[in-house]
């Protein structure tokens, strides 16, 4: 067994197999899941690397040594394993590691009703426990059965969304060789789409390119794609199929803000006056859309458990982070990138006949630098010069929700230490791309000390 401290994150557990995430790990894992949570039953789904298979049955026989029953989803997506914990109100485990590379592996855990567990949350309790090591369970052990679970959540989303009206749609899809191939025929069956698949086959070694359509260069197979085709979008999912990233007709990557508020918008049609959560790195545009849509803007720290309990608490319909995680209170306050693709493609196809980029065009307001990182020996320090460089310039706020956020009325910058690396996170945005490119450069100077 490795290092617990170091693959028990904030959020999940996640290392090198079988280095740091091995057999005996996953077993211990998963003893003390049943024991944390209480659980007389379990499910669990897995992605297509070569050892999640490995590590998801290793983890069956810990949790049903502990007198708990598994339910094994087999292949699935991180959200039709909050689909399978919703529906059947049982806490669940996905065995991922999402867009990392091949050699890494990883577990995101649930309690029923897919509420998420974290550091604060019971993941540090399980760490302990897994240390300390989990007492044997006096009594009869559980059993493991199989249950397809696919069709199930293809068609739960659907009925979140309506897609009946929608005009036949030419639609490019790089699944990267992750989940997205398995899980994108089943949720498409039987809707108005000339599907074009890219890298659907399940491959865990990511033979054409990364699984993380967050960086740009994954992203030329599909925007090419689309103009090749003539397609009207184009879809991108990372390797658990969990975010989704989008491509206009013309090619052109549509900034995962700008998808924020037009589901948002179309939320706020069903539900007037809700609450739309948002993270501070989500761009200026957001907020400001969902108050012309009569919805209340609330703003949050990034990472998806502050998103969750501050939808939770706040009653939000929606929430939106700039990473391309959307969060819907219909399903369970879960995020679900194929949902965020289902109302994407209503709105395209739903009695209006504009293309991708004009129906966006509203959305998008402001020049954004995307997330640039600094590498960084005193995180504090850095801050602090650059706190100390705005403080005092006329019509500047700063506050401190999550790192430093800067605000001068038509800019704004975010500065956020990382948790895992000595890395420095600056996302800026201005009413133009030559107002953006000076506050960023100004930032980036201070913090690299050029």
């Amino acid at each position: 067994m490795g290092d617990l401290a170091k693959i028990f994150k904030a959020y999940d557990i996640r290392g090198v197999v079988p280095q740091e995430l091995d057999a005996a790990t996953a077993e211990a894992v998963g003893a003390a899941f049943v024991r944390v949570t209480g659980a007389s039953a379990v499910v669990t789904a897995h992605d297509m690397r070569e050892s999640s298979g490995p590590l998801a049955a290793a983890f069956a026989r810990g949790a049903t040594a502990q007198g708990a029953d598994v339910i094994e989803a087999g292949l699935g997506s991180t959200d039709l394993l909050y689909y399978a914990s919703g529906v059947l109100e049982l806490p669940g485990v996905m065995f991922t590691a999402s867009h990392n590379p091949a050699k890494y592996n990883g577990m995101k855990l649930c309690r029923a009703g897919a509420r998420p567990i974290g550091r604060d949350t019971g993941l540090t309790e399980i760490r302990d426990l897994v240390e300390q090591g989990v007492p044997a369970h006096d009594g009869e052990p559980g059993t493991v059965s199989q249950r397809d679970l696919l069709k199930g959540y293809a068609d739960h989303l659907k009925t979140l969304v309506d897609l009946s009206g929608i005009r036949p749609l030419k639609v490019v899809v790089d699944a990267g060789n992750g989940m997205g191939g398995h899980t994108v025929p089943t949720t498409f069956e039987g809707l108005p789409i000339d599907l074009v698949p890219l890298y659907f086959e399940l491959d865990g070694t990511f033979p054409n390119h990364e699984a993380n359509p967050i960086e740009p260069e994954n992203l030329r197979d599909l925007q090419a794609k689309v103009r090749e085709t003539g397609a009207d979008i184009g879809l991108a999912f990372d390797g658990d199929a969990d975010r989704c990233f989008v491509v206009d007709e013309r090619g052109e990557i549509v900034s995962p803000s700008t998808i924020t508020a037009l589901v948002a918008a179309r939320e706020l049609a069903k539900h007037p006056g809700a609450p739309i959560v948002h993270n501070l790195i989500t761009s200026k545009a957001v907020p400001e859309i969902i108050a012309e849509h009569g919805g209340v803007p609330v703003r949050t720290r990034v990472g998806h458990s502050f998103i969750k309990q501050t939808m939770a608490e706040s009653g939000a319909v929606f929430g939106g982070e700039h990473s391309a995680h959307f969060y819907f209170r219909d399903f369970w306050f879960a995020d679900s990138g194929m949902l965020a693709a289902l109302h994407v493609l209503a709105a395209l196809g739903e009695q209006q006949d504009r293309p991708l980029s004009e129906l966006l065009a509203g959305y998008a307001r402001y020049a954004a630098s995307g997330e640039i990182n600094s590498e960084v020996h005193d995180q504090a320090a850095a801050a602090e010069r650059v706190r100390s460089a705005f403080a005092d310039r006329p019509g500047v706020t700063i506050d401190e929700l999550d790192g430093l956020t800067v605000d001068g009325g038509d800019w704004w910058f975010n500065l956020r230490p990382s948790n895992t690396e000595p890395l420095l996170r600056l996302n800026a945005e201005a009413a133009d791309e030559p107002a953006m490119a000076a506050v960023r450069d100004e930032v980036l100077a201070i913090v690299r000390e050029k």
